[in-house]
């Protein structure tokens, strides 16, 4: 990773840049909060987000994306976007145009729409399958926690350091079948429980503040694009992460070999998967923990964003008063 004062291909990918994207594609996606059409929103917000990301000055390569060249029209694994530049700027791109789809389109909270942009080659490249995942935020012994401890053992282990009792900590779960029996074991151990619908970047990035969020330890199985982008805010926020893919089927194992992963059971760390610099950027769709939403008036849409460089551990918040809706189409 490159160190404060040394140059990256970074330096050429201004924050406000990366920023403008996402608050376009939130403002798309925002377009359709409310109606019940997962379909219609994510399209919106993928077009947008593919079309601002093309006027940029690298060329980005899709490390993490929505699958697979000719299972999805934009964004899928090794599309080249952007308008290059004179000084040859190569990047990896991680995207994520509406993370919690279905939050948006039953305008619940936590939607937002997300951007990574970091130094090629550092991102892992994973496919469209589930991903095991546990996060904890800064300030622990390295491998405090662990894949393959039981929720009890790390839940003890994380209480120790904090010099509490299990019984005061708080552990996100997505709220899924597939976690019943993680979902026993937690509340058998003690712990308190934050189930959520969607949206695990948020998730996880919530552990990073536990004093804001109540949330002490992300732990269950999601998306494994979103783990890496997850990785990516960790990086810039501080934190430890662990993921280890779930290859369901046949179909799961393919798209796991195609993507250059042999090993299935192997448990890749933060710096894993995230092993350079990098710039993330969110913004708001519906209003949440992290940011507030998109808001329209008469005369402007407001956007709420974050952004964040891993190299320098800087985190910007940044409101955004759009007094011309024709630049979004509005």
């Amino acid at each position: 990773m490159s160190k404060p004062g040394e140059k990256s291909e970074l330096d050429r990918a201004l924050a406000l840049d990366i920023v403008r994207v996402t608050e376009a594609t939130a403002v798309a996606a925002a377009n359709w909060l409310g109606r019940g059409d997962e379909a219609s929103a994510d399209k919106a917000a993928a077009s947008a987000m593919h079309r601002e990301i093309a006027r940029l000055p690298f060329e980005g390569v899709v490390v993490v994306g929505e699958g697979e060249e000719g299972d999805c029209p934009a964004f899928y694994m090794g599309e080249v976007i952007g308008e290059g530049s004179p000084s040859g700027a190569k990047l990896d791109l991680a995207v994520d145009p509406i993370e919690g789809a279905t939050l948006c389109a039953k305008a619940l909270p936590n939607a937002m729409s997300v951007l990574v942009v970091a130094e090629r080659d550092s991102l892992l490249k994973v496919p469209p399958i589930y991903m095991e995942k546990v996060a904890i935020g800064p300030g622990y012994p390295e491998g405090l926690v662990d894949l393959d401890a039981t929720p009890h053992e790390n839940l003890k282990a994380l209480a120790g350091a904090k010099g509490v009792g299990v019984e005061d900590l708080t552990v996100c779960v997505l709220d899924r079948p597939r976690h019943g029996r993680l979902i026993e074991d937690i509340r058998s151990a003690g712990a308190a429980l934050r189930l959520i619908g969607d949206g695990d970047i948020a998730g996880v990035m919530h552990v990073t503040e536990p004093l804001q969020t109540d949330i002490d330890i992300y732990l269950g199985v999601g998306g494994a694009p979103e783990g890496v982008l997850a990785a990516a805010a960790l990086a810039c926020l501080g934190g430890q992460m662990q993921g280890r893919l779930v290859a369901a089927n046949a179909e799961d194992r393919a798209w796991a070999k195609r993507a250059g992963i042999g090993d299935l059971k192997r448990k890749y760390t933060l710096q894993d998967m995230v092993s350079g610099d990098l710039s993330f950027a969110a913004t708001g769709i519906t209003d949440g923990s992290l940011t507030a939403g998109v808001h329209h008036d008469k005369k402007t849409v407001t956007t709420s964003s974050v952004v964040m460089r891993a190299s320098t551990r800087t985190r910007r918040w940044i409101k955004t008063e759009h007094a011309d809706k024709r630049k979004f189409g509005t």
